[in-house]
């Protein structure tokens, strides 16, 4: 089961102290948006989780089906367009992760192929992919 992450501001423009359980790190916006680069920001620590979930996912299985797989490198970016380009044709932005996964290990194609699905299928994926609602009140 996950824990509940907190997240307080920190002591510097646009920082943020975050906290699961004894592990702790911070979060930040890059130099040309007035941060101090301290930290990943949002975007890349989801993309960070992402690329952490495909993975461990991927070996989970590879290991319980006793598959030679020696190591995973999973390249993940973000990328937003805007308007026509975007293909929409309505003026609406479009967004778009890209995973580029690497497998280490003697396996076979079927093998490469069926752990690409699985990473396709770890529980961020599904909840990036989902219509997740996402309830945001006033704490007491």
């Amino acid at each position: 089961m996950a824990r509940n992450v907190r997240v307080d501001a920190g002591n510097l423009r646009f920082v943020e102290n975050i906290r699961v359980g004894s592990h702790s790190l911070q979060a930040d916006e890059s130099i040309d948006v007035g941060g101090k680069d301290v930290g990943a920001n949002p975007h890349e620590l989801l993309l960070a989780a992402l690329g952490a979930c495909a993975s461990t996912t991927v070996r989970m299985y590879a290991e319980r089906k006793g598959w030679p797989l020696d190591g995973v490198h999973i390249e993940l970016s973000y990328a937003q367009t805007h308007g026509a380009a975007a293909g929409s044709g309505d003026g609406r932005n479009a967004e778009e992760i890209e995973m580029d996964i690497s497998f280490w290990g003697y396996l076979s194609d079927e093998q490469r192929e069926r752990l690409l699905q699985i990473a396709r299928k770890c529980p961020v994926h599904h909840i990036l992919t989902s219509s997740i609602p996402i309830r945001a009140e006033l704490a007491s």
